[in-house]
């Protein structure tokens, strides 16, 4: 019995082992990612967001893809267009880095440009949360984020609650 009990726990553990060496995870070496997230008007967002205020509608369209270029280490870039209805649109776009901790707690790092009417304004931004992996292919990323401005003439330094929905492949 007891030999049978040896052997039933190295068995468990090579398997063990084994699954976790063979980067298959969400956020393994090779990976992709395409994220779409809740955001506000408030900074340059690759985000979805709508509000309206006063018979004025503002809202902003966009999407950040990524590729793992080490276990959960994610090189990202994001494209995006808002529109707050009194100035002509805003380009957006986002180039960063999104590390998972213990392939669970995503902390991310980025520069995120908007321009409009032929005027610029950028942040740096300082983002965390936690990832509720839904399957092998998705999860829902609840998380803070800070957005640093880097001249304070054009825009903001803001705080926000955010919600990315992220599919791995």
């Amino acid at each position: 019995m007891k030999k049978l009990l040896l052997s039933a726990l190295a068995i468990v553990s090579f398997t063990v082992a084994s699954a976790q060496d063979d980067n298959s995870g969400q956020t393994a070496k090779g990976k992709w990612l395409i994220e779409a997230n809740t955001g506000n008007l408030a900074t340059g967002n690759t985000s979805f967001s709508l509000a309206s205020v006063d018979g004025n509608t503002a809202w902003s369209v966009g999407l950040e893809g990524g590729y793992f270029v080490a276990d959960d280490l994610a090189v990202k870039a994001g494209l995006g267009y808002n529109d707050n209805g009194l100035t002509d649109g805003t380009f957006v776009y986002k180039i960063g880095a999104k590390y998972y901790i213990a392939s669970q707690f995503p902390v991310g790092l980025d520069f995120t440009g908007a321009s409009v009417d032929g005027n610029n304004a950028n942040w740096v931004g300082l983002q965390g949360g936690y990832a509720w992996f839904l399957g092998e292919n998705v999860s829902i990323e609840p998380g803070l984020r800070y957005n640093v401005t880097l001249d304070e003439n054009k825009a903001d330094s803001v705080f926000q609650a955010v919600i990315g929905f992220a599919l791995h492949f």
